[in-house]
């Protein structure tokens, strides 16, 4: 087990040599270049420059120079009626930081009376170098996340497993055949090559040749095949019930369960992972020669059994990657079970909520108002703070953090990738400057993330909604307090 980083307190940061707080600037800035660079939207537009591209520095600058005002916001896709963002911004973020934080202020307040926020909102923004909150609003007030928890689940996992870790699924030798253990690996495919979602994923058509050549090596080509899924304990269906967003959790499945060939988004769910698993593996390994004798049955591996084949999740800081951007539940739910493994706890639902937020407290991380009940974030008995989020974010920035930095690097960048994607539109603020975890249930509708302003400083911010009405018009409120941050914060 990898140890924790030890108990970290805001405060610390203003203590912190420049030349640390100038890293979290850069690491945390390049992972906007990066995915940037990768879309081309701004890939030939200058070197680095004091860890943040030029080019970002001067798309964010171009919001708040004369003549880009209220009309380009508009282009923006701002409703007819929503308060003005470069409005309330312009002449802000200037002066020290007394300035810059009025200036924040002046620009968020006008934003968050946005009656397409619900009665009930919060706002927390911090400067990630510092850990200073720069603007608060309800931030110590409890709200649903929705899936800004993933965030929590993915620092977690980070934080006891390590970013290199990579999840097993082996075959074993059994009493009269061979075992197939899932480890709990979700992202486990049976699709051929290159539709699987990510080229590294572990492929089940690897272990069926891994374990054919094993077999036919001892000159065996029949055999008898169970399967074990016994890993992950308590009830397999989330308390949500049957639904597109989720399969049942298991410790043993393929491409998520789902019934078709997607790899993110809702879809159709198998009941039986481990099941349907086993029976395309078996499937596989008649492919290659060796006979399977009747259906795969369920059973249990010894614990000293001897392996015959065996293949690996991509690393974790990946799979929190794929988890945050695309805001994957099966995964998030198989982070969180993999940290109760770690810690020691049952790996279910509920002790995976408490090997979670054991982790979070160990992270120093302020965890007065917040209850964790799953990994994915589709369970409304979740509670955080804003304050809460900001710190977690501003924690994973910080220099002695590394292992927990795929948690920001994995975050959706404003108009090009994950559930950000289709959102900041061309020419609109923030994009590309906001990388952010999006959150969505019925009248729930959340924002937590990172800004990179005009002067290259990084904030992290939080905006948590409650009793909203319209999801398309809540985004839209949440993306233009994000673009604020991003354009007035300093």
């Amino acid at each position: 087990m990898v140890p924790e980083a030890g108990p970290w307190q805001i405060g610390w940061w203003r203590d912190a040599p420049r030349a640390q707080r100038r890293t979290v600037q850069f690491a945390a800035a390049s992972a906007v270049a990066g995915v940037v660079i990768a879309t081309g939207a701004v890939a030939a537009a200058g070197p680095w420059d004091g860890g943040q591209r030029k080019a970002e520095r001067a798309r964010a600058a171009a919001w708040v120079r004369p003549g880009n005002g209220e009309d380009g916001a508009g282009r923006a896709g701002q409703e007819a009626g929503a308060p003005p963002v470069l409005g309330a911004l312009r002449g802000a973020g200037g002066g020290g930081a007394a300035a810059r934080g009025e200036g924040l202020a002046g620009a968020l307040e006008p934003l968050l009376g946005d009656s397409a926020l619900g009665s009930e909102h919060a706002a927390s923004v911090v400067d990630a170098a510092s850990g200073r909150q720069l603007y608060g609003s309800g931030e110590d007030t409890s709200y649903t996340p929705a899936s800004t928890i993933k965030l929590a689940t993915a620092a977690a996992a980070l934080a006891a497993l390590g970013p290199e870790h990579r999840i097993e699924t082996t075959v074993v030798a059994g009493t009269d055949g061979i075992v197939l253990v899932g480890g709990g690996d979700p992202t486990l495919t049976a699709l051929p090559p290159g539709k699987d979602g990510g080229p590294r994923s572990a492929s089940l058509a690897d272990l069926a040749d891994a374990t054919a050549r094993s077999l036919k090596a001892r000159g065996t080509t029949r055999t008898r095949l169970a399967y074990d899924a016994s890993r992950y304990s308590g009830p397999a269906q989330h308390p949500i019930g049957t639904n597109d967003n989720i399969a049942p959790v298991s410790a043993l499945m393929i491409d998520e369960g789902r019934l078709d060939d997607s790899d993110r988004g809702p879809a159709g769910r198998t009941s039986d992972p481990a099941g349907d698993a086993a029976r395309a593996f078996a499937g596989l390994l008649r492919d290659r020669g060796v006979d399977v004798e009747g259906e795969p049955a369920e059973g249990r591996a010894d614990g000293k059994a001897a392996r015959v084949a065996a293949v690996a999740s991509p690393p974790l800081a990946d799979l929190v990657e794929r988890t945050l951007t695309n805001s994957d539940n099966d995964i998030a739910e198989a982070l969180a079970r993999q940290t109760a493994l770690a810690s020691g706890q049952p790996a279910s639902f509920e002790g995976a909520a408490k090997a979670v937020m054991g982790r979070l407290a160990g992270l120093g991380l302020p965890m007065e108002g917040v209850r964790i009940a799953d990994g994915s974030g589709l369970d409304r008995a979740d509670q955080v703070t804003a304050r809460f989020l900001t710190g977690l974010l501003a924690r994973t920035a910080a220099p002695d953090a590394a292992r927990l930095r795929p948690v920001l690097t994995g975050l959706p960048v404003a108009g090009f990738s994950g559930t950000l994607r289709d959102r900041y539109p061309r020419e609109s603020a923030g994009r590309a400057t906001v990388r952010a975890k999006t959150g969505t249930l019925t009248g729930v509708n959340t924002l937590a993330g990172t800004a990179v302003t005009p002067s290259g400083r990084l904030l992290a911010f939080a905006f948590l909604a409650s009793d909203t009405s319209s999801a398309d018009a809540a985004q839209q409120a949440l993306d233009r307090l994000a673009a604020a941050v991003a354009v007035s914060g300093g």
